[in-house]
């Protein structure tokens, strides 16, 4: 499931900067309100709060925001993350970091388990547009 959840396409560039599509580490679909503390590094530098959307269809939102959302992060769809930081073309180290509540699971009795996970990969920026299934709520 990691070694999937972030593939050698995932990095694209925009006219604002970059898109970042990364795939659920999980064996499950996961309602977007699962998600927590997302965060993203580019060759050791983390973006900062408000540098970093999260494309929901047509929508952009912050990834606050998430833990309101309805809709779901289904497994065959990839999440896009948004970021207003133009990188350079070439090769470029990426990482994320977010918790997964599973609602279905409990760490302990009343409470439901939390995953962190921790994506990392080199990746190519190489500018070319990547289509991405990413669903809107209706």
């Amino acid at each position: 499931m990691l070694g999937t959840a972030v593939r050698d396409d995932a990095l694209t560039a925009t006219a604002e900067g970059f898109e970042l599509r990364i795939g659920l580490p999980w064996i499950r679909s996961m309602p977007l309100s699962s998600i927590a503390g997302l965060a993203v590094e580019v060759d050791g530098v983390p973006l900062v709060q408000g540098e970093l959307e999260v494309m929901l269809g047509s929508r952009r939102v912050s990834p606050e925001a998430l833990q309101e959302e309805r809709g779901w992060w289904f497994v065959q769809d990839r999440l896009v993350l948004a970021a207003g930081r133009r990188l350079s073309n070439g090769t470029h180290a990426v990482a994320v970091d977010f918790q997964l509540m599973v609602p279905y699971l409990q760490a302990r009795p009343g409470s439901p388990l939390v995953l962190p996970f921790h994506l990392a990969a080199r990746l190519e920026l190489d500018g070319k547009p990547v289509p991405s299934v990413s669903r809107d709520v209706a």
